[in-house]
């Protein structure tokens, strides 16, 4: 009988080591788990942070284009201005000259909208919303710009999207 008891208590002892072991993988694990957990999010935060950086990209050359043939446009519209207050510009010249002003007019707001997406996005996107509060403002500042065109002075809203394309600048360091 004793025997018997001490041959229980030795199975007894060895399920219970087997058990401990077994507990002990567990544990390990769940750690490889975490780890996996931290890594994806911290692709999702890559992730966000270079589709955003895109973004802001895109803009910069956008606007860049944009001044670029801003430039010689209202140069042009000055010109044409110009020879309107002498009397000396033709009828077909002030009537494109017009539609050139139109033109900037409507791309000044379509920039704006644009940047007002932009900022949206960062908003909206909890991965980014460190890099908004840089980011804020481009929007005002093509508004600016479209009232100065509006109020016919071309060469300084040239001038304010130029102060927004630094801001921009300033983000897309920010975000490397």
């Amino acid at each position: 009988m004793k025997n018997i008891l001490v041959l229980l208590c030795l199975l007894l002892l060895s399920t219970a080591a087997l058990a401990q072991t077994r507990s002990r993988r567990t544990t390990r694990r769940s750690t490889a788990s975490a780890k996996t957990t931290k890594t994806s999010a911290e692709q999702a935060v890559a992730e966000a942070r270079t589709t955003g950086a895109g973004k802001v990209a895109d803009q910069i050359k956008t606007l860049t284009k944009f001044l670029y043939i801003l430039g010689g446009v209202a140069k042009g519209i000055e010109q044409v201005d110009e020879a309107a207050r002498k009397n000396e510009a033709s009828p077909a010249a002030l009537e494109q000259n017009n539609r050139n002003k139109a033109t900037v007019k409507a791309s000044l707001e379509n920039v704006r909208v644009g940047l007002d997406q932009l900022e949206i996005y960062f908003r909206s996107t909890p991965e980014l919303q460190n890099y908004y509060v840089k980011l804020v403002g481009s929007a005002s500042g093509a508004a600016d710009a479209e009232a100065q065109a509006a109020a016919g002075h071309f060469d300084q809203a040239g001038r304010t999207m130029l102060v927004v394309v630094n801001r921009l600048t300033d983000v897309l360091v920010l975000m490397r």
